[in-house]
């Protein structure tokens, strides 16, 4: 007998296009109309793209079909045009936050959580009023990049009052373990705290909070991207293409999600051996310049392995702090990234 629980649970077999989430979690089933062994259902999303809902129609007619009993497969589109210049239909700002940008990167280990603290102490040192808000739950760095580890204190109404480092207002998960301590949640429970962090925090008035992204284009990220109201994301990479394949997957995901992608930044470039000068390219070059160009967005910055930059990360002392030529590399990043992100005069 085909039933409607029957025909949820075979759509929990589709895929929405570039995610691992299925359609069913999406929200995106509106209706299921049963006639005899005949299917009749109604799907409603917002994308500009057209190829989204064409591969949901294939994919989610395959599998229907390929279940004994079902007869006739009709399926209906309701398709809306995302509202907004950055597709924000169903995210909601942040009170008081002017900008919010995602610093994001498709793997670990190429210096996401170095370039969001360090632009964000650039956007603070050019006059702004920043906040930077870890959400990388399993990894949280943020608090020994800033030399903090204070707890957070909450207000009579469960507001978190954030840690203020350097000129920015903070949160992140690293304020509320103790020293070493793994992270062990995941799916909805790991959501809902960088919710929290995000909506329960007393940010104030700010004109920019940097969102640290985990690596990847898991739940967390979806979950933000789809709630939040982002005004655009920096894609951190290496120049090195194992690297660049997963860049091209966090691309991917914000422009499915119709969040603008405001360029890539290319960390460690290279390393200028200090003794006599001499440039290395050890993850190789132009890999950031040739995928900016591939992917039609700007490459925003080139930054170097320099020891100043680790050695200032591991002691709380972020190298934008600084007057060397990298701090000056993260104000012009912070520069183009106000020039991006301002209002149309």
């Amino acid at each position: 007998m085909i039933t409607e629980v029957l025909v949820l649970d075979v759509l929990r077999t589709v895929k929405y296009p570039g995610f691992s989430r299925d359609i069913v979690s999406f929200g995106l089933i509106k209706g299921i109309t049963l006639s005899g062994s005949d299917v009749a259902i109604q799907f409603s999303l917002a994308a500009r793209d057209a190829s989204i809902p064409r591969q949901i129609h294939e994919a989610a007619t395959a599998a229907l079909a390929a279940v004994p009993g079902i007869g006739k497969v009709q399926l209906d589109f309701d398709i809306k045009e995302p509202e907004g210049p950055a597709g924000t239909v169903g995210r909601a700002s942040i009170t008081g936050v002017k900008r919010i940008i995602a610093v994001a990167s498709g793997k670990g280990g190429v210096g996401k959580s170095t370039v969001a603290t360090n632009l964000a102490i650039a956007l603070a040192r050019s006059g702004a009023k920043v906040g930077l808000c870890d959400c990388d739950l399993y990894g949280p760095s943020i608090g020994l990049m800033l030399g903090t580890t204070e707890h957070p204190m909450a207000t009579e109404a469960n507001e978190i009052i954030p840690i203020e480092a350097h000129g920015l207002k903070v949160m992140s998960m690293a304020f509320l373990l103790d020293d070493g301590s793994p992270v062990i949640v995941r799916g909805p429970l790991a959501t809902r705290y960088v919710q929290q962090f995000l909506r329960q925090t007393l940010w104030g008035e700010l004109d920019y909070l940097i969102l640290d992204l985990p690596p990847g284009t898991g739940d967390i990220q979806l979950s933000i991207v789809q709630t939040v109201a982002v005004d655009g994301a920096v894609i951190v990479t290496t120049p090195q293409e194992v690297a660049l394949i997963d860049a091209r997957k966090a691309v991917s995901m914000f422009a499915k999600v119709n969040v603008r992608v405001l360029g890539l930044v290319e960390n460690m470039s290279y390393f200028l051996c200090p003794s006599d000068g001499i440039r290395y390219d050890i993850f190789g070059t132009g890999g950031g310049e040739k995928e900016a160009i591939r992917l039609k967005v700007p490459l925003l910055a080139q930054l170097p392995i320099d020891i100043p930059t680790r050695t200032g990360g591991d002691e709380g002392q972020p190298v934008a702090l600084t007057d060397s030529p990298i701090a000056r590399t993260f104000a012009d990043l912070a520069k183009q990234v106000q020039q991006l992100t301002a209002d149309p005069s």
